[in-house]
């Protein structure tokens, strides 16, 4: 039976994917790069923090749900790495490439550089759906990176010896498909596609060069190109994710305007958006842009605007009535019909992150499914009063 996204709650509502991983897993990763124990015993680890995660998740409410990407290092580098250090690199591909963002805090993530062609993945997403589906019975979704993000590991200029930037592009859109095709194929409903680099694309910071190239019409591009294999029906379930960051509890791109992203962003032919919203210093301003560039045809789709109610950098729980009113707020704006709810961002997007505002992941883990419930039952909430169904 196909996923109706209002069944449960009316206003769709779902996650955008990682949960903060347990203390326990975290050492397991970190203990793996020390050669301090075998992947069979990095795999137990992960799959004790799986098997815990759905459980929580279905208690919920939530009507689909995710393994939140215990099995991964990170929503970036899964399909090239097997941990942050860069264990079992994809073939072609070096340490020491550029930043894919230099946060508030200081800290930054730094990817892997291209060497050669071609470029392939390593990992396709649908294997973490072929193991949650044997898991529970709920809806699955399932979070992939853009092509756009991969982009940032071939040079900024001039093209590689015997492997051009073409063949590069052709490589990574190819790639991605074959990527959100493998989750389909395992059973995921929905696929969603992150573009957290969308707004970072605008942020024209010199010490992170890319960011100063005006990028982000080209990313919109070139995530086209993937988006336009897919047909109508198909794209109804796939997404896209945007947010100023989130990581360490800080953030990449906070600081630059929303329109520089949002008056682009819906040109992507997706079917539909998770945006960051709660954080937003003027959201109004921002519920205001979503319904002006929201597309009501996306080649034949309506696209559907999932509006961020819980702010994942913070431990304080959003209550119910928080979510139903943000919710109500942005209605005056987005058509109610096209509108849901989501999280700003993931929880905790690099497999290692001590969550420093929380003081642990263990207790950012239990604060993390306690702001879902209230996303759930507020957006029930919010649904009722609009006279949605």
């Amino acid at each position: 039976m196909a996923y109706d996204p209002r069944a449960t709650t009316g206003i769709p509502t779902e996650p955008v994917g990682s949960i903060p991983r347990p203390q326990k897993l975290q050492q397991a990763f970190a203990d793996f790069d020390a050669k301090k124990i075998t992947k069979a015993q990095l795999e137990q680890a992960q799959d004790a923090a799986v098997a815990d995660t759905i459980k929580r998740f279905e208690a919920t409410g939530s009507p689909i749900i995710t393994d939140c990407e215990q099995r991964v290092s990170s929503f970036a580098t899964y399909p090239i790495a097997d941990t942050l250090a860069g264990a079992r690199l994809a073939p072609n591909l070096a340490p020491g490439g550029q930043y894919f963002a230099i946060f508030a805090d200081g800290h930054n993530r730094q990817l892997p550089k291209i060497t050669g062609g071609p470029f392939r993945y390593n990992f396709y997403a649908g294997e973490l759906v072929k193991k949650a589906v044997t898991m529970t019975k709920k809806p699955l979704h399932q979070a992939v990176i853009a092509p756009s993000m991969m982009y940032l590991l071939y040079p900024l200029d001039g093209d590689l010896p015997g492997y051009s930037r073409k063949q590069f592009e052709d490589d990574i859109v190819n790639e991605c498909e074959k990527d959100i095709r493998s989750c389909f194929d395992a059973g995921a409903a929905h696929v969603v596609v992150d573009f957290t680099e969308g707004r970072l694309a605008s942020r024209n910071d010199p010490r992170n060069p890319w960011t100063t190239r005006n990028l982000l019409p080209h990313f919109i591009d070139l995530d086209n190109r993937v988006f336009d294999r897919f047909a109508a029906g198909e794209r109804k379930n796939i997404g896209v994710h945007v947010c100023p960051g989130g990581d360490v509890d800080s953030v990449h791109s906070a600081d630059v305007p929303y329109e520089e992203l949002l008056k682009l962003l819906f040109k992507l032919n997706a079917g539909y958006f998770q945006m960051q919203m709660a954080s937003e210093r003027d959201r109004e301003s921002a519920y205001k842009l979503v319904g002006k560039y929201l597309r009501d045809d996306a080649k034949g789709v309506a696209q559907m605007a999932y509006i961020g109610c819980i702010v994942t950098q913070s431990p304080r729980p959003e209550s119910a009535q928080e979510v139903c009113d943000q919710l109500v707020a942005a209605a005056k704006y987005i058509d109610k019909q096209r509108l849901g709810s989501t999280d700003d961002c993931g929880f905790s997007p690099f497999s290692i992150d001590q969550k420093p505002n929380y003081g642990s992941p263990d207790y950012a883990r239990d604060i993390a499914f306690q702001k879902i419930t209230n996303r759930v039952t507020g957006t029930k909430m919010a649904a009722e009063k609009l006279g949605v169904h």
